[in-house]
């Protein structure tokens, strides 16, 4: 068959199609109004406005922040769209706050903003095969439209990467020898399934929209809050942040003083942030000589609780996970500068941290649990209580509080007879080159010990994690071909963890004058404990040095 007889059949079945009777469209759904100015003016021009006050696509999407945001950087980088820093800014400020998410909605995609790195449960199969080929769960769930909208995203996607539809989008074809399928097989392609998937799962109308937007307020966070975190490599920190209003009711300065516990290091951190939809915490924040932090917190309904992540990095490696409690009249106990102690240990200080802590303690208003006797207050201050005990030998294993008082921390200190076994992490890692045009994507690890548990068989699920210990850090190989020689290339590994990846390009010391990416073992050897052949115990992670993210659809300069 010629080229032209193809044109020509296709040219006659679409006249064809035009001329059958075409059955009446389904009433759509009922959209949301835009009623910002700005965005009617800003966005008018392209997104049709009917006798609602709907905006086409705009009236038929809720979106997080960051969702509307990178579809603002979708128009200006496309579409033309001219746009001031703090017109961009407000045009966010405005989507996010009329059609945002639920902070009930939210909380499950918390991880997608937050830039954690972690392994996806994609509940539906089409999902897989049409959608996280190329992004993200995360992404999706980060957005509801109307059935409508969703597959006019599909269409965009279709439009700007056509060859998603050979990828994942159309169901590949049975071979002409293969059986048909059985009756009642659901035949059709997987960007059509997924359709149906995501309309019903992530709808436009939802009633965690309608309370929310009924009970919405304005942010009143001024004050003074506690701050608790871990940031993987130093540990546990604590310490306070002031929060003052800024130029909005939605904006905010903030300083910090926070404490690292591992080593008594002391930063404090300035910075500012804009409240969207009135929980989404957005800062940005910075401490001297350092790098700046993106803070990405969600505000609890009564406005007493906040936690999230503070990233910062390349490529967001780094990350502290925080959380903060308004500041009250009340004691508060944070924990203790050490994680786990040892049965059988004596004469051990406990450095306690907390907040309000009450002047003049005895030793017996200070409990960590039976088996465990405070002999001695050492010295105490408003924020912290240095004590000394004694653990008995037969004391029980397990976790503990740590109660000053009437004040409890729970769960903030282990006791343990022996580590039965250490674990890396992240178990699973991922490293870039770089050092050129493109940074470099580094990796902290971190070894945690374990406790057998209650039922005394390790690996099961009420093992006591008993904090992160001091190990020797190696790389060994991971042998994925003959001769694999990755680890003498791919990157260094500090005394502490921090794994930095080699430079990026053509190696001409390597096989073939490869590049120095591949995948090593990241192993963590703790000598001071042996297991049954008297080894030393140690654990270890897969870690997989890349490329660097040589292309990336982003516009640093609209997020400003």
């Amino acid at each position: 068959m010629s080229l032209r007889s193809i044109v020509v059949g296709a040219a006659a079945l679409s006249i064809a199609l035009a001329q059958e009777p075409q059955k009446p469209k389904p009433p759509g759904e009922e959209g949301i109004p835009v009623t910002s100015k700005l965005v009617i003016e800003k966005c008018g021009t392209c997104h049709k406005k009917d006798d609602k006050g709907n905006l086409s696509r705009i009236s038929w999407e809720r979106a997080t922040p960051e969702g509307w945001q990178q579809a603002i950087k979708r128009m200006v980088r496309l579409n033309g769209l001219q746009l001031t820093p703090d017109d961009a800014r407000q045009i966010v400020r405005d989507l996010s706050n009329e059609h945002g998410l639920a902070p009930e909605e939210a909380k499950p995609a918390m991880y997608e903003v937050e830039r954690r790195m972690i392994d996806e449960n994609v509940p539906d199969e089409s999902m897989k095969e049409a959608c996280t080929i190329c992004h993200s769960h995360g992404r999706a769930r980060s957005w509801r439209r109307s059935k409508e909208d969703w597959e006019l995203l599909i269409a965009m996607h279709r439009g700007y990467f056509p060859l998603v539809e050979f990828q994942g989008f159309r169901r590949r074809p049975n071979p002409p020898t293969a059986p048909p399928p059985p009756p009642g097989t659901d035949t059709r392609d997987p960007a059509d399934k997924a359709v149906e998937f995501l309309a019903k799962t992530y709808p436009l109308h939802t009633a965690e929209w309608g309370e929310w937007r009924a009970s919405m307020r304005t942010p009143k966070l001024a004050g003074r809050w506690l701050v608790t975190g871990s940031q993987l490599g130093r540990g546990r920190l604590y310490g306070e942040m002031v929060i003052e209003p800024g130029s909005a009711p939605d904006e905010f300065t903030t300083n910090a003083k926070l404490l690292y516990v591992k080593d008594d290091k002391s930063v404090t951190r300035s910075g500012r942030s804009i409240v969207y939809t009135g929980y989404a915490w957005r800062g940005r924040s910075q401490a001297p000589g350092e790098e700046p932090a993106r803070e990405v917190m969600l505000i609890s309904r009564d406005q007493s609780r906040m936690e999230g992540r503070w990233f910062w990095g390349g490529y967001d490696e780094f990350g502290i996970d925080i959380t903060l409690q308004r500041a009250g009249n009340d004691a508060v106990v944070f924990g203790v500068d050490r994680m786990a102690l040892k049965a059988g240990t004596t004469g051990a200080r406990l450095q306690i941290y907390g907040d309000n802590l009450p002047a003049n303690l005895k030793d017996e208003d200070i409990d960590f649990g039976s088996g465990v006797k405070v002999k001695r207050v050492v010295g105490q201050t408003p924020k912290t209580v240095t004590v000394e005990v004694d653990i008995d030998a037969q004391a029980i294993s397990g976790k503990r509080d740590v109660a000053v008082r009437r004040s409890v921390a729970t769960g903030a200190f282990a006791v343990y007879d022996k580590i039965d076994y250490l674990k890396i992490t992240p178990e699973a890692a991922l490293a870039r080159l770089g050092g050129g045009p493109h940074p470099k994507g580094y990796q902290q690890f971190e070894a945690l010990a374990y406790h057998r548990g209650a039922d005394n068989k390790p690996y099961t699920p009420d093992d006591v994690n008993l904090g992160p210990v001091d190990v020797e850090w190696s790389v060994e190989e991971f042998f994925a071909t003959f001769g694999d020689d990755d680890k003498d290339f791919v990157g260094t590994l500090s005394p502490t963890g921090l794994f930095t990846p080699a430079l990026e390009g053509p190696n001409p010391k390597r096989k073939f004058n490869r590049n120095n990416y591949g995948d090593v073992w990241v192993v963590g050897t703790l000598k001071s404990e042996t297991d049954k052949d008297g080894k030393p115990k140690s654990g270890r992670a897969h870690l997989v040095v890349t490329i660097p993210l040589y292309v990336r659809w982003d516009q640093p300069e609209v997020a400003e």
